[in-house]
């Protein structure tokens, strides 16, 4: 589904201009007009949908780099919809008002349309939960697959080959992984769930995430935090530490004499990209001091003198 055709626009459009033109539409095809009219309906969801993307600058940048397919498959129904408002819309053209209740569905406010039985899940990829018409092609259910990535990837991005059984045959999915991604984070694929059983449109496949844990570095947010021991001499004298980054960068980080416990010294803009063109975070390295469980004679001397100058 192309947005700009949706909402009868060109590519270029301005902000205004795709606001009157979903306005027009929102209006056409409100519920409250047409009274069963299935392919309004359709079409009430697939304008608000686009509507949703394209009113948002940043979304709408996205959708333009990524293209509707792509977009889709590194984007869930909770990003298109989060800060989306259909009140102030619908209540300047006199109709009852709805709102998100998140992105699984609508609830309606009081005196509101129930939007429950149009916002269904089969159309617009809009995946709304409702109850449908009975006479509506019952959909194919949704699947769910678990999804493991490496921190690594969630760095650059990644394309991965997932399988899957339909009917007992095997199928083969190529899914890209978006930079920045975070565990439970949630990619759908549309049309690649389990077939409908009664000739309807098949359901649709959502990947969970789960970001590895990383043998050095433990993200936090968009930073990466790595710990470094060092003896308590260097603690006390200051020394340099070498720093390899996620994607091989070597940087050389100067230890200040007396660092403290847990002490934090930045690498800026080496961290995770906080979305597919976010900017990077940072990388923190921690500074543990080692202190010894047991002390050779001579080390034993060594720090008795030191306890005798006040140290």
């Amino acid at each position: 589904m192309d947005y700009y055709q949706v909402l009868g626009v060109a590519k270029s459009a301005s902000a205004d201009e795709i606001k009157k033109a979903y306005r027009k539409l929102a209006l056409k095809y409100h519920p409250d007009k047409n009274n069963g009219d299935k392919a309004a309906e359709t079409k009430f969801k697939e304008v608000n949908e686009a509507y949703a993307v394209l009113s948002n600058k940043q979304k709408r940048q996205q959708y333009d780099t990524y293209g509707s397919t792509e977009f889709h498959q590194r984007f869930s129904e909770e990003d298109i919809f989060r800060g989306f408002d259909l009140n102030s819309i619908l209540r300047q053209f006199g109709f009852g008002s709805a709102s998100f209740g998140n992105a699984s569905g609508f609830r309606t406010a009081a005196g509101g349309h129930d939007f429950s039985s149009i916002f269904g899940s089969a159309a617009g990829g809009m995946g709304c939960k409702g109850g449908g018409y009975a006479s509506q092609p019952v959909r194919g259910k949704d699947l769910t697959y678990d999804l493991s990535v490496s921190l690594e990837e969630v760095l650059t991005g990644a394309e991965k080959t997932i399988s899957l059984r339909h009917n007992g045959s095997p199928q083969n999915i190529s899914v890209k992984i978006p930079k920045g991604i975070d565990s439970g984070k949630r990619l759908r694929l549309t049309g690649k769930g389990a077939p409908s059983p009664t000739n309807g449109p098949p359901g649709d496949l959502y990947l969970k995430i789960t970001v590895q844990d990383h043998p050095e570095f433990v993200r936090q947010d968009d930073d990466l935090v790595v710990e470094k021991r060092i003896p308590f001499s260097k603690a006390c004298m200051g020394t340099d530490l070498e720093i390899t980054t996620l994607e091989g960068k070597r940087f050389k980080v100067k230890v200040p004499p007396g660092v403290q416990q847990e002490s934090k010294l930045r690498i800026k803009g080496h961290g995770l990209p906080s979305g597919p063109i976010g900017e990077r975070g940072d990388i923190y390295v921690k500074i543990a001091v080692r202190i010894p469980e047991q002390l050779s004679e001579e080390q034993q001397g060594v720090i008795d003198k030191l306890a005798e100058t006040g140290l």
